[in-house]
């Protein structure tokens, strides 16, 4: 029992060690190797679980505790679920070991992983935060590859490198296998050149560092935020700026799209346009949509108190330029804060909700990626918790974004390594679709990303401050914006034949 918890202690050591923002992701490819021998040497499979549960807990837990900031209880339930989750992929793992010979149980646990995570990228409790391909967002140019795999293809990479390394040890066998597995993809990512042949366009990127707690909906009013928001971006615009980009929830009270006008805070961003007229200005908003009695209402809508109207709550970017006011709304909604997952089982539970922001239940999405136009760029509006969903990203590609603007409130996991790994996160998205960045976060990090994924110009945490540089647009489709997670859909049909043919084998 000593050597296996030492095993397990080891893998969930390495899995730490390697994830963002740390430097050492190489330990990436020996991650699973200790958890390996531990299988091989388990001679009671009923413990398997509990060792596979320890170490995902550990790695779950020392990756992703910042979560507890804004909730204890979404900090362990993250926690649980996902170390369940994985730990469940190995004791299949293990379960079709046993009616298959080895070489076919090895591809049987690759399918099965890819599977696992492709799944977390799709339904409502998604969270694939620890998708092994993430490992290596904090160095871009061991990855530009990504273009034609996505990050799916870092997590095949990762666990063909382990499985193989391992049967190296175990045999005592030469590594030049593993060698070659590991350094092949990364010499092919250095021989990557990206030419971008599109327009230049200027942006202005706000940082305003409005404390979330405190602040942000309690202390200060809509309208102060706002002017403090062009306060700061007036000592950077000038006739020369093409955008202008604000956090998500920049502007705190809801504005009725029925009736934009008669928002104070809009009319003051139109004036910001008469002084500006070259000016697009992107920022984060709440939103309200009023239905008629004629439209169908959504899920979503809530009911007017004392009335038989609807009306629906979205969490909205905003574009303001001198032709016309454009919305989307977001649609990868955070489980337990922005939506309930599973409404048919837990609406009962919507009470439970996280308050982050003021707005609690269930919001409105909308299906259709919108893409905002100008004269400058075609600006792909993704907030927050999005960024971190590369197919999703890809439809803005397909409906024809040149460049991206993600805005986000990451002050609300405070200084932790959450919102750097979200921001690195944000260079595969880049590397993914060849599309460069602009990255407004109400604090901690800001930043401009060019389309091989390298952050060029970021801020520090806990700053008030305004960036500037100059983005180049990019009309390229790669192979993954065309395919999507096209090796999840392929793993996926491959382990449901694992396991078809496995319950139907006899002993």
């Amino acid at each position: 029992m000593f050597r296996k918890l030492l095993f397990c202690l080891i893998s969930a050591l390495f899995l730490v060690l390697s994830w963002p923002p740390s430097g050492l992701p190489f330990l990436i490819f020996g991650a699973f190797v200790p958890l390996f021998f531990i299988l091989k040497d388990l001679q009671k499979k009923r413990f398997a679980f509990f060792y596979f549960f320890l170490v995902f807990a550990l790695w779950n837990t020392f990756t992703t505790y910042w979560i507890y900031n804004a909730s204890l209880f979404g900090a362990i339930a993250a926690v649980c679920v996902n170390s369940i989750l994985m730990a469940s992929v190995m004791s299949l793992f293990m379960w079709l070991k046993s009616k298959f010979n080895d070489r076919r149980a090895w591809w049987a646990l690759i399918s099965l992983w890819l599977s696992f995570e492709y799944l977390h990228l799709n339904w409502d409790l998604s969270w694939p935060w620890l998708t092994l391909g993430n490992v290596f967002a904090h160095y871009p140019q061991f990855i530009q590859w990504y273009e034609y795999t996505g990050t799916l293809g870092g997590s095949l990479w990762i666990l063909l490198a382990n499985i193989i390394l391992y049967h190296s040890i175990k045999n005592k066998s030469k590594y030049v296998l593993s060698l070659a597995v590991i350094t092949l993809p990364i010499l092919f990512s250095f021989q990557i050149k990206t030419k971008n042949e599109g327009k230049v366009v200027e942006i202005v990127v706000v940082q305003p560092n409005i404390d979330p707690y405190f602040e942000k909906f309690d202390d200060l009013t809509s309208i102060q935020q706002l002017e403090k928001f062009i306060e700061l971006a007036e000592s950077k615009l000038d006739s020369s700026t093409n955008y202008l980009i604000g956090p998500e929830t920049a502007i705190v009270d809801g504005v009725w799209e029925n009736k934009i006008e008669n928002s104070p805070e809009i009319q003051r961003l139109i004036q910001l346009i008469e002084k500006y007229p070259q000016l697009n200005i992107i920022v984060g908003a709440v939103t309200y949509k009023a239905y008629s009695k004629t439209e169908q209402i959504p899920k979503t809508a809530r009911q007017f108190t004392g009335s038989d109207a609807y009306y629906d709550v979205f969490n909205s970017a905003i574009q303001i330029n001198d032709a016309e006011i454009s919305f989307y709304n977001k649609s990868k909604l955070v489980q337990g804060v922005e939506f309930t997952p599973f409404p048919v089982l837990l609406e009962n539970l919507e009470f439970l909700a996280i308050d982050l922001g003021g707005i609690t239940g269930s919001l409105g999405t909308q299906d259709y990626r919108e893409v905002f136009a100008s004269k400058s760029a075609l600006m792909a509006p993704i907030i927050c918790y999005e960024s971190i969903f590369g197919e999703f990203i890809s439809q803005y590609v397909r409906n024809g974004a040149d460049l991206f603007a993600i805005i986000t409130n990451d002050g609300w996991w405070k200084d932790t390594p959450g919102y750097k790994q979200h921001l690195n996160y944000a260079s595969l998205r880049a590397i993914e679709c060849r599309r460069a960045i602009a990255r407004s976060a109400n604090t901690g990090i800001s930043a401009f990303i060019d389309s091989n994924g390298n952050i060029t110009n970021f801020t520090d945490w806990d700053e008030e401050i305004v960036i500037k540089d100059r983005l180049e647009t990019n009309k390229i489709i790669t192979i993954y914006v065309r395919f999507g997670d096209y090796i999840g859909r392929i793993s996926t049909f491959i382990a449901v034949f694992f396991l078809c043919f496995a319950v139907a084998k006899r002993d």
